[in-house]
């Protein structure tokens, strides 16, 4: 015992699409500079492309690229930083509006049986980008852990990212 199986994700055939979406390389998301949401954020391509539901002025919001489940989207501050205690009182402000802005749109765009919101600061606790502060929101059903992942390890995803966008920039209140 004790072997821990990661979690495989199957995706649809349009997977292929997105991943090469662009015969040209980003410069911008290419250079090392910055951190992950910021070479997004600072790319140059439009909000469609990068997924960037929502801009501010101190925080955006972001669909994940390897989603929990569809409408699963992180908020987080437009300047890198590691830890809540470094946001400034307008990025606190805005961050945690778009938390709630978030929340209620995932909740009337997927009717949801909940909603998961959480933060992994620093490695240990799982930060998959923890030089940037991101707010994780998700929608969650009963039963959206079904036999493909207690058995196969695998989590089957049943939108592509572009709709997802679509969606919920679409119901984002103005």
């Amino acid at each position: 015992m004790g072997l821990a199986l990661s979690l495989e994700r199957i995706w649809a055939g349009w997977r292929f699409g997105y991943i090469t979406a662009s015969e040209e390389p980003n410069p911008a998301l290419e250079t090392t500079e910055g951190t992950l949401f910021e070479r997004i954020l600072n790319s140059g391509m439009s909000d469609e492309e990068c997924f960037i539901v929502h801009r501010g002025q101190y925080a955006s919001v972001l669909l994940n690229a390897y989603p929990y489940t569809s409408g699963h989207v992180m908020v987080l501050p437009n300047r890198a930083v590691a830890e809540l205690e470094e946001l400034s009182s307008d990025e606190h402000e805005e961050l945690w509006r778009f938390v709630t802005q978030a929340t209620v749109t995932i909740k009337a765009t997927y009717q949801p049986h909940g909603v998961n919101v959480g933060i992994n600061m620093g490695h240990g606790a799982g930060a998959g980008v923890p030089d940037h502060l991101h707010v994780h929101v998700l929608p969650r059903w009963h039963g959206d852990t079904n036999f493909m992942t207690s058995i196969a390890d695998a989590r089957v995803l049943p939108e592509p990212l572009g709709e997802t966008w679509h969606r919920l920039r679409t119901a984002w209140p103005n």
